[in-house]
């Protein structure tokens, strides 16, 4: 069976919208540096996060040989040399700084490309990535210059100073989702603040050298409204624990190789960050970007179970002949194919929007900053659910081997399973589609949009508008009926909202791209993704364009 070699390279999707979103000599560096990382995940980091996974998990050391306790978190020689080789690629530094060889700064989108990448290896070495990120977001956005000094430049390393990962800690096991509902309060003593209670879920624990912390000071207001966000270093300048405890590591379903733990604060110092209850507000942009790294890290994970059900379909025989053969097959992965190319687009523009609301020095408008974040929570909610869905597809078509651990697919489906609850649940993103419909009217300018796309499409493919037109009404229709009736109604819905809006989203990016790249495939492309969405020809297809489509879409397989 012919083996992954370079996650990139085998990726002329990924190379295509890189040499689209990239110009010039950011384009050339940026493809030249995602060969070589493509290279390393597909390589050593594949390697390490089976061993991780497998026998090399964190674990926590309590106490020390003299019985001190120590609280210290192990992890493995191959983890701390992914965590070198990642970060010293900048994919957190080379947002925030310049990068040498250019003399100007990198983007959240050649971040998330390379998330991407290591996505399909271990989303476990992807969610601290993502916590370093919005670390640094919160500290530069925020922070005093004073603490900028002392901890940006090492959340931001890229191998020249001491590096601190990041974290974020929210959950409180009496909050969990109700995050206004947390107790962890500060205390301030006259020289600064003193944090005391417990995190309930806190990741990458042991590995930060900062977390960014919502906690309550005294006399502040109940709910949200009354938390503050504070900056606390995992260990004092002496090496010590910063009155830090912690309980036990959760013995997690699947991202088995980020620490996740019950920390308890028992006067650990800490730093203010921004305005006082302020916090929620500050954590709320953090967690937008969250939930885009969430979304790439699904891709990543769709991307990696199509293609090793697409290499298993070409090398495995049945009944004399191969699997791709068979009819039912080739209609799963022309099905995937589709999806995940549609998918990897739709995420990719939104980073592109991403970093035009995040640049201070781009004018954007408030309806621009709330479309972005709608397709935030629709992509992530989406792109989480299809993960799932593709790992199950992928292990279906292996048969007994994908249930196997010796194959990566388990691994791929433990780990999807978080995407859906890490960064909000369906039900938290719907509320979130809810408030941005009634506060923005975000609707307006997503029908503009969206609207505006459909009319420029070039005539040859007008053919293929029509469902994605009558789903244009249908909503407009659904909104009209829904934002006018009581919160039940609306929340009762929300989520059909979201699904809709999505499904008119992805149908114009994948219109979008058969107009822009142009070629038989990716028009291909777009008829398979629309009727499949659409469910067109959902009980009889007389025209079976799987089959017909299969060899420009899948390839021609070679057995190795």
């Amino acid at each position: 069976m012919r083996k992954l070699e370079n996650f990139y390279l085998e990726d002329p999707h990924l190379k295509q919208l890189i040499r689209h979103y990239l110009r010039g000599p950011f384009y050339h560096w940026a493809d030249k540096e995602l060969t070589e990382f493509g290279a390393i995940c597909a390589g050593v980091i594949d390697e390490r996060a089976v061993h991780t996974d497998r026998e090399g998990q964190p674990k926590l050391i309590k106490y020390n040989r003299f019985g001190e306790e120590v609280c210290e978190i192990w992890v493995n020689e191959g983890y701390k040399k992914t965590v070198e080789e990642t970060y010293n690629k900048g994919i957190v530094g080379y947002i925030h700084k310049t990068i040498p060889e250019l003399g100007h700064n990198g983007n959240y989108l050649y971040s998330f490309a390379q998330g991407y990448l290591l996505s399909q290896t271990e989303p476990g070495f992807y969610c601290p990535v993502t916590l370093t990120m919005a670390t640094a977001m919160l500290l530069e956005r925020y922070a005093s210059e004073e603490l900028k000094e002392k901890y940006l430049k090492h959340v931001i390393s890229t191998g020249e100073t001491a590096l601190y990962e990041g974290a974020t800690f929210l959950t409180e096991r009496q909050g969990g989702s109700d995050v206004g509902a947390n107790t962890v309060r500060v205390v301030e003593d006259g020289e600064g603040f003193k944090l005391f209670g417990e995190k309930y879920f806190a990741s990458n624990s042991g590995m930060c050298g900062v977390a960014m912390v919502l906690a309550r000071t005294d006399g502040s207001a109940a709910g949200s409204k009354g938390l503050s966000l504070f900056a606390v270093p995992w260990r004092k300048e002496d090496g010590s624990l910063n009155g830090i405890r912690v309980r036990r590591l959760k013995d997690k379903l699947g991202v088995r190789a980020v620490p996740s733990a019950e920390i308890e604060f028992e006067g650990a110092e800490a730093f203010l960050i921004g305005q006082r209850n302020k916090g929620i507000y500050y954590m709320m942009e953090a967690l937008n970007l969250s939930r885009i790294c969430n979304a790439v890290a699904s891709i990543g994970i769709m991307r990696r179970a199509y293609m090793e059900a697409r290499n298993y379909a070409f090398y495995r025989e049945a009944f004399g002949k191969s699997l791709s053969h068979y009819p039912m097959v080739k209609e799963t992965l022309v099905g995937m194919a589709a999806k995940q190319e549609v998918e990897t687009s739709a995420v990719f523009r939104l980073a592109e929007k991403f970093d035009r609301v995040s640049d201070p020095g781009v004018m954007t408008t408030d309806q621009e900053a709330a479309l972005t974040r709608l397709l935030i929570a629709i992509l992530k909610k989406e792109s989480a659910e299809q993960a799932i869905h593709f790992s199950h597809e992928a292990i279906e078509l292996h048969g007994g081997n994908g249930y196997i651990e010796d194959f990566v697919l388990p691994r791929l489906l433990r780990d999807a399973q978080v995407l859906t609850v890490w960064e909000g649940t369906a039900n938290i993103l719907g509320l979130e589609v809810l408030r941005l419909l009634n506060k923005y009217r975000v609707h307006d300018v997503f029908f503009q949009e969206m609207n505006s796309e459909l009319c420029g499409l070039p005539s040859e493919l007008h053919g293929l508008i029509a469902p994605v037109q009558k789903g244009l009404t249908v909503l407009e229709e659904v909104l009209r009926n829904i934002l006018s009736a009581d919160e039940d109604t609306q929340t009762y819905h929300s989520k059909r909202i979201a699904e809709l809006m999505v499904k008119i989203y992805e149908s114009v990016v994948a219109l979008s791209d058969a107009a822009t790249f142009g070629g038989e495939r990716k028009r291909m492309i777009a008829e398979i993704f629309i009727e499949d969405t659409w469910k067109q020809n959902e009980w009889l297809d007389p025209e079976r364009k799987s089959l017909n489509y299969f060899d420009e879409i899948v390839g021609v397989g070679e057995k190795v």
